[in-house]
């Protein structure tokens, strides 16, 4: 235990400066998104787009790939959001996905990943092919759960951060390792949250 803090240490220490930015911008983004705040996607532009660089320079391809398109989202997101909070119908109306919508998506995305993380481990340096399949195909469809407001889709981060935390410890990114144990946390929060905002507009 004390050579893997040891370990971590060690990394944040030498961490350079780009990824503490990309770090606490992200860190900001959950905490805004899970208050339903609009500027949560600015701060996730800022995140994703240094991400792109600090994951394909760790080969990292899959996840920069996913970065490129969480930068994408950013700015849907913001637009969505935006549209909602002048539309007094919808304006942060938290909302339930069918069952049916869960086990479709959950089924390709396995589909997906196995397909993804074999291509890449059989034709690329791609390090945790696999996991990093994993964390990216079903990141895609929470970051679209999440500028709908679906609620679930603080569940599907749980698991992603989770596993996220070894992912970036592995590549030796240990700030951003920590800083998921962090987004984990979060993510429960952020569930906890909205499902009070989702029970708030229930009763209203």
């Amino acid at each position: 235990m004390e050579e893997l803090l040891e370990s971590i240490y060690q990394g944040i220490l030498f961490t350079p400066i780009l990824e503490w930015v990309a770090v606490f911008a992200g860190v900001f983004y959950v905490v805004l998104a899970a208050r339903q705040k609009m500027a949560c996607w600015f701060f996730a532009f800022v995140s994703s787009t240094i991400y792109v660089w600090l994951c394909f320079s760790n080969q990292l391809y899959i996840e920069s790939a996913l970065q490129v398109f969480y930068v994408v989202m950013a700015v849907y997101g913001w637009r969505e959001w935006n549209k909602q909070n002048h539309n007094t119908q919808e304006r942060s109306h938290v909302i339930f996905w069918k069952w049916k919508n869960h086990l479709i998506f959950i089924f390709v995305g396995g589909l997906a990943t196995l397909g993804l993380g074999f291509f890449f481990q059989s034709f690329t340096d791609q390090q945790n092919a696999y996991i990093d399949a994993f964390t990216t195909i079903y990141s895609l469809g929470a970051t679209f759960m999440a500028t709908r407001r679906i609620l679930e889709s603080w569940i599907y981060w749980i698991v992603i951060d989770a596993i996220s935390i070894y992912l970036y410890y592995m590549r030796g990114l240990q700030l951003t390792s920590v800083l998921f144990i962090f987004f984990t946390i979060l993510a429960i929060i952020g569930l906890i949250q909205w499902f009070r905002d989702y029970k708030k507009k229930s009763v209203a």
